[in-house]
């Protein structure tokens, strides 16, 4: 305690005055890698150090590289902030230093898991009996739901995969959308299922699945259907309740990857967008994006339990069982933090209203944007607003992203360029819980500034 108490006052005092001073810095800085690495880098050092010493060193060598995602101000990528409960309880998780990956590690935080479950079914709309599994994020809980249903659709032909593999299996069909994000793609690779070996169905103007394509994709045979609830381009969400009944005429696994949109279930004015959704086998979301949990914060939720467990279980003689849940039968991590804790704080300090007034807010703020781009002549709306993206265009290809380099540059504020339909886009993305109206007129008056220049 004699080292670790002064470490840990200097921590906070530096954690409270980074943001603080968030309001007011420039939300990224144009910094060079060597400039970085002289602050971080050198030889390894021969002896000990000071812990506070090294907490200061820290602290200044990273400031410069720091990018202030948690202010209001960012509009990047799909990025929430960090509501205050929860921040306070990571704090706490990392002093705590539990592994939820075994309940004898942890009782509390395996029952603070259970739990959650039940809370996130009831939030999102989700059958009560559902399983989950937490991960760092959208990357591995898709992963995990598409191994419950590569697990499940080959059981179903009479294949255990996770005994005998993919040598000499049943060919297992996947069917995904033109407008799937990208780790849809890494989880299938992981997976073993490939990139190539997709079926592709195609998407409309808004990038969401065309129920109609997906009827002559669905040939029978094991077969996994991939969703989305939440373009990262346009916020749009496929038509899920055609796409499941779809899937459920022919025996197929249907998987929703929910990372940002399958959130708007919790809200009253949205969550007719997600209907049908309901109905999947799993689904993968992101508590670090719209639920504004600090990272690492994944979910994946299964309609399936047993399925769930089989593909994901680890089991060895000296692992200690208890009657209390297991993470590690339902995560593809063993160790891990408790990130359980801060999720728990989130959703305890928000509550169902709070978690809805969170959402629709920032799709009110998404929308105010859009309509005051959309005054302009020069700037182009490429999206329907339904949620919390919008996605702009200003002339052509070389004028979008010299705008977007120089609202980027001035450090007001913050946007993303993206591809769309084979033309360059600026993406805005309103997913943080402390941007306010002012912040929201701020963004769009610097692309209106970029604009006119």
């Amino acid at each position: 305690m004699t080292e670790l108490r002064p470490a840990l006052q200097r921590a906070a005092d530096l954690a409270f005055g980074y943001l603080e001073g968030s309001r007011d810095r420039p939300v990224a800085r144009r910094v060079a890698a060597p400039e970085l690495r002289e602050g971080l880098g050198g030889p390894l050092p021969e002896n000990p150090s000071d812990p506070t010493e090294v907490v200061e060193a820290l602290a200044r060598a990273a400031e410069p590289g720091l990018v202030v995602t948690n202010a209001g101000r960012y509009f990047g990528f799909v990025e929430g902030g960090v509501v205050p409960a929860s921040m306070a309880a990571d704090w706490l998780t990392s002093a705590w230093d539990q592994n939820p990956a075994f309940s004898a590690l942890s009782p509390a935080a395996a029952v603070a898991e259970e739990v959650c479950r039940g809370w996130l079914c009831e939030l999102l709309g989700l059958p009560a009996g559902c399983s989950a599994g937490f991960t760092s994020g959208a990357q591995l809980a898709n992963l995990a739901g598409l191994a419950a249903g590569r697990h499940h659709v080959l059981r179903e032909a009479g294949w255990d995969v996770d005994a005998d593999g993919l040598f000499g299996a049943p060919e297992v069909t996947v069917v995904v959308s033109a407008g799937r994000h990208a780790t849809i793609d890494r989880a299938l690779r992981f997976l073993g299922l490939g990139e190539r070996r997709v079926t592709v169905v195609p998407a409309d103007d808004q990038g969401r699945m065309r129920p109609d394509a997906l009827g002559e994709a669905l040939v029978g045979g094991p077969t996994i259907v991939c969703a989305q609830a939440g373009n990262v381009n346009t916020g749009a969400v496929d038509p899920l309740r055609e796409i499941a009944e779809h899937v459920r005429e022919c025996g197929a696994w249907l998987h929703v990857d929910g990372a940002f949109g399958l959130w708007a279930a919790a809200a009253p004015s949205l969550k007719h967008l997600t209907e049908g959704a309901e109905l999947a086998d799993s689904w993968a979301v992101d508590g670090h994006k719209w639920l504004n949990v600090p990272y690492d914060c994944g979910i994946v939720l299964c309609a399936h339990p047993e399925s769930h467990r089989s593909a994901m279980a680890l089991t060895a003689p000296y692992l200690t069982r208890t009657s209390f849940r297991d993470g590690s039968d339902w995560s593809p991590e063993s160790s891990r933090r408790a990130r359980v804790f801060p999720l728990w704080a989130a959703l305890r300090s928000l509550g169902r209203t709070g978690v809805a007034a969170l959402v629709e807010r920032c799709c009110a703020h998404a929308r105010r944007i859009a309509d005051t781009l959309a005054a302009d002549p020069r700037v182009e709306v490429l999206n329907d607003v339904v949620l919390n993206q919008v996605l702009v265009r200003i002339g052509d290809d070389e004028r979008t992203r010299a705008a977007a380099e120089q609202v980027q540059a001035a450090g007001s504020t913050w946007f993303g360029t993206t591809a769309w339909q084979g033309r360059a886009a600026i993406r805005i993305s309103v997913s943080d819980h402390a941007t306010t109206t002012a912040h929201a007129d701020g963004a769009a008056e610097a692309l209106l500034r970029a604009a006119r220049d």
